[in-house]
């Protein structure tokens, strides 16, 4: 017998079946080992033929029917043949139709919101969407992520692709568990949205519930395997949130998640904060303020003014609603806005809020679309000014940059923009400067701008940077509601 000697039998053979519309693969595999001292000593030792040393069996005539549009769940043992199937899968559905995670292209050095979708809202969807929906993580180069970052930035880039099969291996091996969940949900619903299959193997069977599977194959060692078929129906409840909790919550609960909001963290007067809570952990918050005495849209929205003294008892502002971005892109922050807005006391909500734009889930929750605001006459004027300066009116939202280009500028430049500021009076400038909505005394408006530090300068033209904003107005009455 010649030593060093491999050999393996396969077959995999595909046929369509034109009742089902899937494709149906007859599937054997068996792989042997080099003869070779050694394995011919292992046969010895242990009492076995040569042949039974050397042949190992994977898979022996099993019937597969794949559908292009399935989910497809392989789990299992390390070693029990799942990558092998996936392997032999991908080859005989071809480049042209797979993409794979581990074939993706990256680039460690650009901002991740530069490398995914084909605009920015389909980045912002497609980086939520694998649980990496938050602002400051958006902005950060792929060499900066962590492992488990990295892996889901990986799989945004694959559903990018366009193709019809999405193909990974040890799928979410490298997440926590709840992370995994969520990832699990987003990509098989946004998968049975497109008309797209998924294809994941792995040794974790917790996924089954959130990935809702119509192929579920749990490949047991040697030639045991068990395939189950299930409806192909998307799957609109992510496990993770079954348990969670909204009840009334207090300022503490808000500073606890107020890094993750990208406006300021100072809130206005508050009538009401309630919270969500997964266990010990509070994941998500909303706060209710009063409202301010004139607002666009308002006048649509209830087809006439509310006089001052009203504002207080009938109207709520939703001035804040943050979600742990762990827990995003799973319904949380609709639920948030849907238990709560009957428990915020007035029988009217409003809500302004870029992100609305973007994400509906205010609409989703049962509020109105009202209209979309256009930045005022004042904030363009604003803006013109700052762009003279080279200021890029899509950054000032950061104070860090805004702080770079003030440090790139002449002294007199500088004293220019603090004169503009000190000429154009804005309310929401004079609650930056003093903490109050108002502030009339214009001589000490003026010492106090002069005053300004340029790190206090780049601040206010953050400030500036948020009225410059197109903004979403929704309404919601209890009257609407049916009793």
């Amino acid at each position: 017998m010649r030593r060093h000697e491999y050999f393996k039998i396969q077959k995999f053979i595909r046929r369509y079946d034109r009742q089902s519309g899937k494709f149906i693969y007859d599937i054997s595999y068996k792989t042997a080992a080099d003869v070779t001292p050694r394995t011919i000593g292992v046969s010895e030792a242990f009492g076995l033929g040569i042949d039974e040393t050397r042949e190992y069996v994977i898979y022996d005539n099993l019937e597969l029917k794949i559908d292009p549009t399935d989910i497809i769940y392989l789990t299992g043992d390390s070693g029990s043949g799942k990558s092998v199937l996936l392997r032999e899968l991908k080859k005989d559905l071809g480049a042209d139709q797979v993409t794979d995670i581990t074939e993706v292209t990256v680039d460690a050095d650009k901002p991740l919101i530069e490398q995914v979708g084909k605009d920015f809202n389909e980045g912002l969807m497609l980086l939520s969407l694998v649980g990496l929906g938050d602002a400051f993580l958006f902005v950060r180069r792929y060499r900066e992520l962590s492992d488990g970052q990295k892996y889901r930035f990986r799989l945004a880039k694959a559903i990018e692709s366009g193709k019809q099969y999405w193909f990974a291996d040890e799928f979410c091996a490298t997440l926590d568990r709840e992370t995994a969940k969520i990832v699990a949900f987003n990509i098989q619903k946004h998968a049975r949205r497109l008309g797209k299959s998924v294809v994941v193997a792995t040794t974790h069977t917790d996924l089954f519930e959130d990935l809702k599977p119509s192929v579920h194959i749990h490949k047991g060692l040697g030639k045991k395997v068990q395939v189950n078929y299930y409806p192909n129906e998307i799957n609109n409840h992510c496990s993770v949130i079954k348990d969670v909790k909204i009840e009334e919550g207090t300022r503490q609960d808000w500073r606890e998640l107020a890094f993750y909001h990208y406006r300021s963290h100072n809130v206005p007067p508050t009538r009401k904060i309630f919270r969500a809570v997964l266990g010990d952990e509070v994941i998500g918050v909303i706060v209710y303020s009063h409202p301010a005495p004139a607002v666009q849209g308002r006048k649509e929205a209830l087809g006439r003014i509310l006089l001052i003294c009203e504002l207080k008892d009938k109207l709520s502002l939703i001035s804040r609603v943050v979600v742990h971005p762990k827990y995003r892109s799973v319904g949380l922050g609709q639920k948030l806005v849907c238990e709560t807005l009957p428990l915020a006391g007035t029988p009217y909500v409003e809500a302004m809020a870029v992100m609305a734009k973007y994400n509906p889930f205010f609409e989703k929750a049962g509020m109105r679309l009202i209209k979309i605001q256009q930045p005022s006459k004042e904030a363009e004027k604003i803006r013109d000014e700052l762009i003279k300066y080279g200021f890029d009116i899509e950054r000032i939202g950061s104070q860090k940059y805004n702080l770079q280009i003030l440090l790139r500028l002449r002294e007199k430049e500088v004293q220019e923009i603090k004169q503009f500021f000190i000429d154009n009076i804005h309310p929401r400038f004079t609650r930056y400067v003093s903490g109050r909505r108002f502030f009339c005394d214009k001589k000490l408006w003026a010492e106090k701008i002069q005053g300004f530090s340029l790190e206090r300068l780049a601040g206010i033209i953050r400030v500036a940077g948020l009225l410059c904003q197109t903004k979403a107005y929704l309404f919601w009455s209890r009257l609407s509601i049916p009793s």
